[in-house]
């Protein structure tokens, strides 16, 4: 079935409405040449019938006028009618002849066996009763119809209403059944040219409608194929772009994790170079106490040094990144969390949801563990550390990470991007948006809809990496 339906759908338009028309307008000149045809038998067998019954009716009615007062008719009347249908030219034409009353009783007819009985009353019969021609061509179907149709022609059989002269009523029905050879040749001549004009018609109107869809067709088939080229085009051009698209995001991604590494060097560097001078500084200030009488400029100094000492180690602990390469989404991101936990005292709820094949670039690593530690100490630094939840999970191939909390909120900035947020550990929500788009990301801050609190969320397309 779905294989015609293919082989239909594969043809052009034309071709469509040649075989779809043709059987239409095939059935549709059967249906209108038999009705045509039908009709033009019924008007010739119609008319012909009228002429007949007017010719016969002037020389049967003078006969039959007694059937108004009695059922039968005087012995004269018998033997002038067996005259008029007997080794006459009358009687070559009308090779049969009934004369019935209004009841359905045979008075006269050429046949003497059926004189006197009577029969059931046809439709025809009653309509003639009524005052009506009625006419049938070779039907002779009537219970006594039988000698008339052993004798093999083509009749015409008609019945004609016999009237009252003075009043006009019905008293009788003359019927008569006249060989109609020729008529048989006309119907079928009529009949014939009939065929050939609705023939004729229906092929022309087909054959002009046929060209008419050939010409759309052929112009919607030439902008199908110049809309397929189009289409061709944008589709290398698509996945051009796409490939281009993943070299920026690859290339992103390395940059991002350069600038990791390149900031982790700072943090070592910071932490073995001015952190390890500062502190033999303050052991010589140590030295030099002894040797000073006025102490109080060298306290200045001495704490001016230690604060200097802790913030360089700070900023190199910030700097810094734990071995991460070693590790999976789930280790890095509880692995922050304990850490956000032991150094502020502020508990985080977390929930990984990952399927165990999970694979994951440095990149992507680096962004999660980024994204963790900055969206917990924000929501430390302006929620107090309040309801810290972490949620990490992947489906369809969505890999989707949220920070929550349940401090006061965040209130819309002008950029879109909340206020107050403040600078995540210097990166800041701008920072952190940057890092997550340049993997193919995309980042959401505003807050909860379950209740107080704000919430950060990202999401990576991992089919695409």
């Amino acid at each position: 079935m779905k294989a015609n339906i293919r082989s239909w759908n594969d043809l052009s338009l034309a071709a469509q409405f040649a075989v779809a028309g043709g059987v239409i307008m095939i059935l549709s000149m059967v249906l209108i040449g038999r009705i045509v045809a039908a009709r033009i038998e019924d008007g010739v067998v119609r008319n012909t019938a009228l002429a007949t019954s007017q010719y016969m009716d002037s020389i049967i009615s003078p006969l039959s006028q007694d059937m108004a007062d009695v059922d039968t008719l005087p012995p004269g009347a018998h033997r002038a009618l067996d005259e008029i249908f007997s080794n006459t030219p009358l009687g070559e034409r009308v090779v049969s002849f009934k004369l019935w009353t209004p009841e359905g009783r045979v008075v006269h007819a050429t046949d003497p066996i059926i004189v006197g009985e009577t029969f059931q009353i046809t439709d025809n019969l009653a309509a003639a009763v009524k005052g009506e021609v009625r006419a049938d061509f070779e039907d002779l179907s009537d219970e006594e119809d039988q000698g008339e149709n052993a004798l093999g022609l083509p009749l015409l059989e008609i019945y004609s209403p016999v009237r009252e002269v003075w009043s006009g009523k019905v008293i009788g029905v003359a019927e008569f059944y006249e060989v109609a050879t020729q008529l048989k040749r006309d119907l079928a001549a009529a009949k014939r040219n009939s065929w050939m004009a609705v023939a004729l018609t229906f092929m022309s109107i087909g054959g002009i409608l046929y060209l008419i869809v050939l010409r759309g067709s052929r112009i919607i088939d030439r902008q199908r194929d110049a809309l397929t080229a189009q289409l061709s085009e944008l589709g290398a051009l698509s996945a051009h772009n796409m490939t281009l698209r993943r070299r920026v995001q690859q290339a992103a991604a390395r940059t991002s994790a350069m600038n990791d590494q390149a900031l982790r060097r700072i943090g070592a560097d910071l932490h073995d170079g001015p952190a390890q001078l500062l502190s033999f500084a303050a052991l010589r200030l140590d030295n030099l106490r002894g040797q000073v009488k006025d102490t109080s400029e060298l306290d200045g100094v001495e704490r001016a040094v230690k604060d200097a000492i802790r913030e360089v180690r700070s900023i190199s602990k910030g700097l810094s990144l734990p071995d991460i390469d070693s590790r999976s989404a789930e280790q890095i991101v509880r692995g922050v969390a304990e850490t956000h936990a032991a150094r502020t005292g502020s508990p985080v709820d977390v929930t990984c949801e990952l399927p165990p094949d999970t694979s994951l670039s440095q990149a992507v690593k680096i962004c999660l563990y980024r994204f963790v530690q900055e969206g917990l100490n924000n929501a430390w630094r302006y929620a107090g550390g309040t309801g810290q939840e972490v949620r990490l999970s992947c489906a369809d191939g969505i890999l989707s990470l949220a920070v929550r909390d349940r401090g006061p909120g965040m209130v819309a900035g002008p950029g879109g991007l909340p206020e107050g947020g403040g600078d995540f550990s210097g990166i800041g929500l701008r920072g952190l948006r940057d890092r997550v788009e340049s993997l193919g990301g995309t980042l959401t801050a505003g807050n909860r809809k379950d209740g107080p609190g704000a919430v950060i969320s990202m999401e990576l397309d991992m089919r695409s990496s």
